[in-house]
């Protein structure tokens, strides 16, 4: 994938396609057999590099780079172990003598200047991107890496096109690498992370507390630690997050660095990064077949469909809006208009989907690809939303009803269960509506609401010993070297 068509970038073997065409046309002609290597610039989140590596995971086409890689690349904290990984190879084979600065570009795991070719296979191997830029630093006598991005083809100059080419075509060829496995280790400590500060709570006071009641029950030691509390990550043995997850936020470092430690992690990046953003969502559970809502995959070039293709009202999205943020009704194409062009200022991609009016909402909790608690979820007085933010940010929030899962209709439970489980393993919220017979798939939400009395309303204190005890079962198989149960 290219930002925009060039003309001497032609490889045998492989079908260069422009981000402008992957995003805008749902069928490119690329199955899920194929490897996507995203040669545009990824750096603006919700830009046009970035949904391409989104899209592709969405459509099972393994990209390079993944978004994780294109989110860590964003992290000092990243950076600075990167940095430590490589010190002993920089030591040894960087020597600079004209300046305290030195640029290293990396193309496909090569040295266009052909002077560091171990360096650059070594930053390869561990930033899987195409196309790397490193910059190291020289500070008394020895040299660092101070900072590394990943760049477009459009930043290779014109003396290097012919090298890049080679590059792309031996990398074509070859086998992808396996993944490298990580060390274990640690006594049965859980983290729960959560911020008093923070306006809309995915738990209230009472149900964290409840948590730590509940760990010893399960066999765990819980604290509750706060967002300034990363430094002592490592003295824990699991992290459950209980702080709302942003893509760009402190939570998500908390939730990588744990991962990176190797502790079992709920929610883990790949669950956030999937789960933020609506228009992965859409395109995942559309290759699978589950039912959701008319929906319009929105760009700039197709704004004059939405009218015509899902009539008014309608709902457009942001693709990364949480509680009911950035959920717009539209009414009129003024209303569409406007609306879209504020969120594509945000976003290179929106969504509309089609009204669907309902007394309420299922949320079905799925953990460990299990059904946990389901509730109703009624609409805010008044509102046409579950939830609706105030001045002020006030969150006013319809009545939740539970029930047990035996309870909710089958169709709701199996929906529920079949589209969580194409995220992953960790706790989510998925939210379906019901119309008359049909089921159809909102959204799966990561980090979803466990409050003292609501959705703990028919398993009580059990509700809490489950949740805790799948952290306790990961830690034990992590301590004994056996592999994640998938069950």
């Amino acid at each position: 994938m290219t930002d925009h068509r060039q003309e001497w970038f032609e490889i045998p073997g492989a079908v260069v396609v422009t981000a402008g065409r992957y995003l805008s046309e749902r069928e490119s002609g690329l199955d899920g057999s194929v490897r996507v290597l995203n040669f545009c610039r990824t750096g603006r989140y919700q830009g046009r590099g970035y949904y391409v590596s989104l899209l592709a995971e969405a459509r099972g086409q393994r990209p390079l780079p993944d978004v994780k890689t294109v989110e860590d690349l964003k992290s000092e904290a990243r950076v600075q172990a990167l940095s430590a990984q490589l010190e002993p190879l920089v030591h040894e084979t960087l020597h600079h003598e004209e300046s305290d600065r030195f640029e290293l570009d990396v193309y496909l795991g090569k040295d266009p200047a052909e002077r560091h070719q171990a360096l650059a296979g070594q930053l390869f191997a561990k930033v899987r991107a195409p196309l790397l830029r490193a910059l190291f630093q020289r500070d008394e006598r020895r040299w660092r890496l101070d900072a590394v991005h990943a760049i477009g083809i459009a930043d290779i100059p014109a003396q290097h096109r012919a090298f890049l080419l080679e590059a792309a075509k031996a990398f074509v060829a070859e086998a992808p690498a396996p993944r490298p496995q990580r060390a274990d280790g640690g006594r049965p400590r859980l983290a729960i992370l959560w911020d008093p500060n923070e306006p809309h709570k995915p738990s209230n006071e009472e149900a964290l507390q409840r948590l730590v009641r509940a760990a010893p029950l399960v066999g765990l030691e819980a604290e509750l630690i706060e967002p300034d509390a990363l430094g002592r990550l490592a003295e824990f043995d699991g992290l459950f997050n209980r702080a709302s997850p942003e893509v760009d936020g402190v939570t998500y470092e908390f939730v990588r660095r744990a991962e990176s430690l190797g502790m079992p992690v709920v929610d883990d990046p790949e669950s956030i990064l999937r789960c933020l953003n609506k228009v992965y969502m859409h395109e995942l559970m559309s290759r699978h077949g589950i039912a959701q809502p008319r929906t319009l995959v929105v760009h700039r070039r197709n704004l004059d469909e939405v009218v015509p293709t899902l009539g008014l009202p309608c709902v457009l999205k942001l693709p990364d809006s949480g509680f009911g943020l950035d959920v717009m009704k539209i009414e009129s194409e003024d209303d569409l208009r406007r609306e879209a062009d504020r969120f594509f200022k945000v976003s290179e991609l929106i969504v509309a989907q089609e009204w669907l009016p309902t007394g309420f909402d299922w949320r079905v909790g799925i953990y460990d690809r299990r059904p946990l608690f389901v509730c109703k979820y009624f609409m805010a007085p008044g509102h046409w939303k579950v939830n609706q933010v105030a001045e002020g940010q006030r969150l006013i929030e319809g009545k939740t009803v539970a029930m047990s899962v035996g309870e909710a209709p089958e169709a709701v439970i199996n929906t529920a269960v079949r589209a969580a489980n194409l995220i992953g393993r960790g706790l989510y919220g998925v939210d379906l509506k019901q119309v008359e017979d049909r089921v159809y798939l909102i959204e799966v939400n990561c980090n979803p609401n466990i409050d003292a009395g609501n959705e703990d309303q028919v398993l009580g204190e059990a509700l809490y010993r489950e949740v805790l005890g799948v952290f306790a079962r990961r830690i034990a198989e992590r301590r004994s070297g056996a592999a994640p149960s998938t069950a």
